[in-house]
């Protein structure tokens, strides 16, 4: 007897409650809508610039025509000429070290103390009193930095208030804006004072989504303060802080432009100079920007390469991270 054909397939069936694509268009349309300015404004000044990167690869010159977009097109190509320049310059080296040192610097002595500021108010029991020193420690965040560099000038500078109690006292005056060997510490401690506040506030709503059951159950079971707070505090903490840990590993390589070119002057370039000022220094100063943009290439790829690292460590210690796997 020959064979019967074989059943025709049946079209593949969708999940049930699960709509088609143009079903969902058509049901977020508003949404989708509302969203548009935000992505065009995104994809205008984050993404369209990236085309610039061009520049890396040419002995760029925007003298060539008033208009930037013509420049890059008429600018001699150069090839791989510029990299080869930046793995050759001692210069670009010493900045990729000064980066690197402030940014562990940072990690180790800045990044802690926000959780721990905001361990410390959530267990002040009065609000007006939490209130009241969560608004202190947030107000530097608002200053800039000249106003900042400023306020350390009067305390630790050569004619600083420290300075002078000291000579009052029959001791040297100590000027610390001025000493290269110091000047990794006090870009940390400038940072810290500024910047901590905005990290309190992040760790403080993370710390309101605890449930209060989860406290009096500790504490039926006779847990103190102290193990209160490692066994539900911390826990509770950790998704935020391993998310700001990647976010801030990414962020490595930029530890603080415009802080550190208001004081580069002032302790020099070997100390001071970082990535960022290295790309302005070559590329606004001296005007060689096509080897400024390969700088600045290789920054953005390390970085990246950085953030996904460690967001990969994060997946491994079941932490979300910046997105899920």
């Amino acid at each position: 007897m020959p064979e019967e054909p074989a059943p025709p397939p049946t079209p593949r069936e969708r999940p049930p409650g699960r709509l088609s694509l143009r079903l969902r268009f058509r049901r977020d349309r508003v949404l989708l809508l509302m969203t548009l300015p935000a992505v065009a404004l995104l994809l205008l000044f984050n993404y369209v610039p990236i085309l610039g990167n061009i520049v890396a690869f040419q002995e760029y010159d925007p003298y060539i025509s008033d208009n930037g977009v013509v420049s890059m097109l008429h600018s001699p190509w150069v090839g791989l000429e510029n990299f080869r320049r930046i793995v050759e310059d001692s210069a670009f080296w010493d900045a990729v070290v000064n980066t690197l040192v402030l940014f562990f610097l940072q990690l180790v002595l800045f990044f802690p103390i926000p959780v721990l500021l905001a361990l410390l108010i959530n267990s002040v029991i009065r609000p007006r009193v939490r209130a009241v020193a969560q608004a202190v420690l947030y107000l530097p965040h608002f200053f800039s930095w000249v106003l900042v560099i400023a306020v350390f000038q009067q305390l630790l500078g050569g004619a600083g208030i420290l300075s002078q109690l000291l000579r009052q006292h029959g001791y040297d005056g100590l000027d610390i804006m001025t000493d290269p060997e110091t000047f990794k510490f006090l870009i940390t401690a400038q940072s810290v004072w500024k910047d901590a506040g905005w990290g309190i506030i992040v760790f403080l709503a993370a710390l309101s989504s605890v449930p209060a059951d989860l406290y009096e159950a500790a504490a039926m079971d006779g847990a103190g303060r102290l193990r209160r707070m490692w066994h539900v505090t911390l826990p509770a903490l950790r998704p935020v802080i391993a998310l700001l840990l990647v976010l801030r590993v990414g962020d490595a390589l930029t530890v603080g432009f415009e802080q550190i070119l208001l004081q580069r002057d002032s302790v020099g370039p070997g100390a001071s100079e970082v990535l960022d000022t290295f790309v302005w220094w070559n590329g606004v100063r001296n005007q060689d920007f096509g080897y400024a943009a390969a700088a600045g290439l290789v920054k953005g790829v390390v970085s990246l390469g950085l953030v996904l690292a460690a967001n990969k460590a994060a997946h491994l210690m079941g932490e979300q991270g910046v997105y899920k796997k």
